[in-house]
């Protein structure tokens, strides 16, 4: 339920950028940087989540940020320059930073309890919620005003935290797998080759989630400024790309049993760089939705692989390393692209969606006997 939260509410204010650029009068650059302050606030976060999880709890400190994040989503839709944005988003950034690293954290535990490859099914949960928030989004674009959604979304993220926390709070979270019972034991280990190889796991979460980011920023605005498509429709292209990416998730699990994990990171990566090749270039917006969809499909269970390839290497310390660059490159692709976007343009700016998605693709297949290699 909180991965589903934190996809509902990153959604809704997503789907709500367009509006909140123009309340603002911010270019494309200056907006670019106020996201900026999203990144800021979730790097400096983050540095201090993975602290507070290991001495109160990864449950407890969810729960925290499960208040935090309704509370600050409210805030953009208040400021009428790009000055006071990035300030206002410094805060959601923080909130949204540390919900990821600590429902992450307790996502670990419960995979290394079932000792089996659903990773893909929390985020599944993140991309459904983040479907249903944009559709939701899209629906209510013509008839409400940012700040009057943007509180109704506030009031929603606290009664799921109501629901679903006190839950939470009841359950310790499972204990670890008696292999990595000593937190130590890993680092002593670990080789200056595997700690490489845990990067590189971390730069394809990196390029993979730079996509998503950059589609959840960008896209309705790319839908709506250069095909002229209606707001409602702008919106509804994030919650397609978020359905495809739900679905690839959902069915994530039994795609890691049957191709395995080297063919499922190669596979997603050439699927999403051409279907955001599509999607950036198209001259519809019909054409644009299609690439869109592909593009969710392929990207689907990349990130989840990567951390999860990366915990192999070093257990805990290797999830939050590869978790931390891959959300990394959600936060700050948005900015990038809009540098680009003033450049050059957005439709071009948006195609550096592909060519990352396709590194990954490269990366993956490169780091295909990775595991095995660094342990020996």
């Amino acid at each position: 339920m909180f991965f589903a939260l934190d996809g509902f509410l990153f959604a809704g204010w997503v789907v709500r950028i367009p509006a909140i650029k123009q309340q603002t009068g911010a270019s494309a650059s200056t907006l670019g940087l106020a996201l900026l302050g999203v990144s800021a606030g979730a790097v400096i976060t983050m540095m201090l989540t993975g602290r507070l999880c290991r001495r109160h709890g990864s449950h407890a400190v969810t729960v925290v940020c499960g208040v935090l994040l309704p509370l600050s989503i409210a805030l953009p839709a208040q400021t009428r320059s790009p000055l006071s944005l990035g300030l206002v988003l410094l805060v959601f950034g923080a909130a949204y930073g540390g919900m990821n690293v600590a429902m992450n954290s307790a996502a670990v535990d419960l995979v290394a309890a079932l000792r089996r490859p659903v990773m893909p099914s929390f985020h599944a949960a993140f991309s459904l919620g983040g479907m249903v928030g944009a559709g939701l989004g899209g629906l209510v674009a013509g008839g409400l005003s940012a700040s009057t959604h943007l509180f109704l979304l506030a009031g929603i993220g606290l009664l799921v935290t109501a629901f679903a926390g006190p839950s939470l709070m009841r359950h310790r979270p499972p204990p670890a797998a008696p292999e990595a019972v000593d937190p130590q034991q890993p680092k002593q280990r670990l080789s200056p080759r595997a700690r490489r190889i845990v990067v590189l796991f971390g730069v394809i979460a990196l390029c993979t989630a730079y996509g998503e980011g950059a589609l959840a920023d960008w896209g309705a605005l790319h839908l709506e400024q250069d095909l002229d498509a209606h707001p409602g429709l702008a919106a509804a292209g994030y919650a397609l790309f978020a359905l495809t990416m739900t679905a690839g998730r959902l069915t994530g699990t039994i795609l890691l049993e049957r191709l395995g994990q080297t063919r499922t990171l190669v596979l997603g990566g050439a699927t999403a760089a051409a279907g955001m090749l599509l999607g950036s270039l198209a001259p519809t917006t019909w054409l644009a939705l299609a690439g869109f969809a592909v593009t969710g499909l392929g990207l689907a269970n990349i990130f989840p692989v990567a951390v999860g390839r990366a915990g192999e290497l070093a257990g805990p310390s290797g999830v939050a390393a590869a978790s931390t660059l891959g959300y990394g490159g959600m936060l700050l692709g948005p900015p990038a692209i809009g540098f680009l976007a003033d450049w050059f343009s957005l439709p071009l700016a948006l195609t550096t969606v592909a060519l990352l998605a396709a590194a990954a693709a490269t990366l993956g297949y490169g780091a295909r006997n990775a595991t095995s290699d660094a342990h020996s």
